[in-house]
């Protein structure tokens, strides 16, 4: 029994210690909105929070992030830069499909938690793990954009 602390709950699971964060996520504790993608950390959809940084739950197992904060897309408008990206996408219109955006929504708050005030270079470096079949890119962008925008300056 391993006991995860995801968006600040304690969940027990029974798996077996080398289990994909994402299937225990997604299978274990029916919490869908970390997707499956490609499954070896390659597209960016399964993309949580482990400790704050970024990270894909595809191939990061369960006795890695015992005892950490794990943050999912269901938890992350708890906190403030989390919240203003999600209104900034919603502002910008970014999804098409939708599929890819829990994890580019992952990836972009941790780029702002970590620089406030990205340029283009940084936001493009930040969110070039995450792929969106759809191109959405450019909103993808804004939106990031309009979330530092909205920040209020951290101490």
């Amino acid at each position: 029994m391993i006991t995860l602390n995801i968006n600040g709950h304690p969940h027990p699971v029974d798996l077996p210690e080398d289990t994909p964060l994402l299937w225990a996520l997604r299978d274990a504790l029916g919490m869908t909105g970390t997707k499956y993608g490609c499954g070896v950390a390659l597209c960016g959809a399964c993309t949580v929070h482990v400790d704050g940084a970024p990270a894909r739950a595809c191939i990061t197992t369960l006795a890695t992030v015992a005892g950490k904060h794990i943050t999912t897309i269901e938890g992350v408008d708890a906190d403030p830069v989390g919240r203003k990206v999600q209104q900034a996408w919603v502002a910008n219109n970014v999804p098409q499909c939708g599929y890819c955006q829990a994890g580019q929504i992952m990836s972009a708050t941790a780029l702002l938690r970590h620089n406030p005030h990205p340029d283009d270079q940084a936001i493009d470096t930040a969110m070039s793990g995450n792929i969106c079949r759809c191109g959405t890119y450019g909103r993808i962008r804004s939106a990031i954009h309009q979330a530092a925008g909205m920040q209020e300056p951290q101490s």
